[in-house]
């Protein structure tokens, strides 16, 4: 559909500088920084609620994210806008425990000595475990592993043994048929970031905020509105349009929204899905659909139980064990206290996994149903009647597969067709997805779009004000680096 159909076929509204396309972290930090800025902002989000994955659910009255969350005292985007906000007093520093289920067996690894005390591997091999970490912290820049395998550079640090006893079945409980291709760059990541969080002693200090993501989404939310900010929720983005002069606007809930600047937040696939319709004519839009296809996701399935009682007293449970339907056990309130949540003990059974394979495709049910046997295998003391309620939470696009030269494959912020923007987890690399850098680009992107609104108002008034749109787009050198950084050229 063109433009010129998409403005027949229902009303337009308001024209604006910029819509956003997505109320996650990232469109949100958008919206805050051109907002801040003075420009008009609407943003769209297909869900009721804002805060894309860290959207939260009741659990006996207080509010608590559908899929987990917490933040590293390197975490800096994150603290900061909780400073920016009011709202830093919210937040909580909480020493944690670690623990890996292997052989049927629970083993601690939240300090140094634990893992000299890893009865799996013999002691020279927990000696190379716990140097690993170490002289992963001896590569100084991400692209000297880019070409790399997360195998071949994990057998090199630590070798084999103890990659096939802690690393793979880690990588494939993550990334499945995946867990071969993936790149070293995502692991030293992962690394790097962990022994950012540990205490001199070793031990991992985590932060929450106290009345979860909500509370920080509340906060932001009142903000970007007091700024002038229109937020939609509910209403999905059916098409983005574009005409000669670049793109032109989205048609969302039965509208047309008009804006010279529009920005998707959205994973690059389903980004692609808003421009393949034949009003879509710009040239660039073909490679724009290849480039953006291109980029892998898995999805990811979270179950969550309120029990009457602890499974145990380990907030973060990596599991090792390939017949294990999850990678990851996560008791939340070995993280928050049970009391914030009347008494409940909140924990995470979370798998990625392919959006066909059977248990994402399963009832609610029937995934309760078919975790039970494997949560009493690995806690034998276990019962179904600790379970007082059970949720399950799905997402189609979690987890984006970083693969060796990912640069390759990444899509720039900017995109091809004038005015169009694509900013997501898919970009933030060479990190790993994660609220701090879904602010953090967010934020960039912002600043990215309100530079070229900026460049473009002086060279571009006249036609900005033929179009009927409010804002106009161009190019300038002042803003290389902005857009550099944005995509991913940046330090770790």
């Amino acid at each position: 559909m063109s433009t010129d159909a998409a403005q027949a076929a229902g009303s337009t509204t308001v024209p604006v500088d910029a819509v956003i396309v997505g109320a996650g972290f990232t469109g949100l930090a958008a919206a805050l920084e051109l907002a801040s800025q003075g420009r008009s902002v609407r943003v769209i989000e297909r869900e009721d609620l804002v805060g894309g994955l860290a959207a939260s659910f009741d659990v006996s009255g207080r509010r608590l994210e559908r899929f987990y969350h917490h933040w590293f005292s390197s975490d800096a985007e994150m603290i900061r806008l909780c400073e920016s906000l009011g709202i830093s007093h919210l937040l909580e520093a909480h020493e944690t425990r670690t623990g890996l289920y292997y052989a049927n067996s629970v083993y601690r690894l939240s300090a140094p000595l634990d893992v000299l005390r890893f009865a799996p591997l013999p002691l020279r091999d927990r000696i190379r475990l716990g140097l690993l970490a170490l002289r992963a912290r001896r590569v100084k820049h991400w692209r000297e592993l880019e070409s790399r395998t997360a195998e071949e550079w994990l057998v090199a640090l630590g070798g084999r043994r103890v990659y096939e006893v802690v690393w793979r079945p880690l990588l494939e409980g993550k990334f499945g048929s995946y867990a071969d291709q993936v790149g070293a760059t995502w692991m030293w990541t992962k690394l790097h970031l962990r022994g950012g969080s540990r205490t001199r002693s070793g031990k991992e200090t985590l932060y929450y905020i106290k009345g979860g993501c909500e509370a920080l989404l509340d906060a932001l939310r009142n903000r970007l509105e007091s700024l002038g900010v229109d937020i939609r929720t509910g209403t999905p983005v059916e098409a983005v349009h574009t005409d000669g002069a670049g793109v032109s606007g989205v048609t969302a809930g039965g509208e047309f929204h008009p804006a010279r600047q529009v920005l998707i937040t959205t994973a690059p696939r389903l980004a692609a899905g808003l421009l393949d319709h034949e009003g879509a004519d710009h040239p660039a839009v073909p490679e724009l659909l290849r480039r953006w296809s291109a980029v892998d996701y898995l999805g990811n399935v979270c179950l969550v139980l309120e029990n009457n009682r602890r499974l145990s007293d380990t907030y973060w449970l990596n599991v090792n064990d390939p017949d294990f339907p999850y990678v990851g056990v996560i008791e939340h309130t070995n993280l928050d206290r049970p009391e914030r949540y009347a008494g409940k003990h909140v924990v995470y059974l979370s798998k990625y996994l392919p959006t066909d394979a059977e248990l994402y495709r399963m009832s609610d049910d029937e995934v309760f149903a078919y975790s039970l046997p494997y949560i009493r295998r690995m806690f034998p003391g276990f019962d179904h009647t600790w379970v007082e309620r059970y949720h399950v939470w799905r997402a189609e696009y979690a987890q984006p597969v970083i693969t060796p030269h990912y640069t390759r494959v990444m899509p720039p912020v900017e995109s091809g067709v004038r005015g169009l923007y694509l900013s997501g987890m898919a970009q933030v690399f060479p990190e790993d997805r994660g609220t701090n850098y879904a602010v953090r680009d967010g934020r960039r992107a912002g600043r990215l779009i309100a530079d070229r609104l900026a460049s473009a108002s002086g060279s571009a008034s006249a036609s900005a004000s033929g179009s009927g749109y409010g804002s106009g787009s161009g190019s300038g050198s002042a803003v290389a680096s902005v857009s550099s950084s944005a995509h991913g050229s940046h330090d770790a």
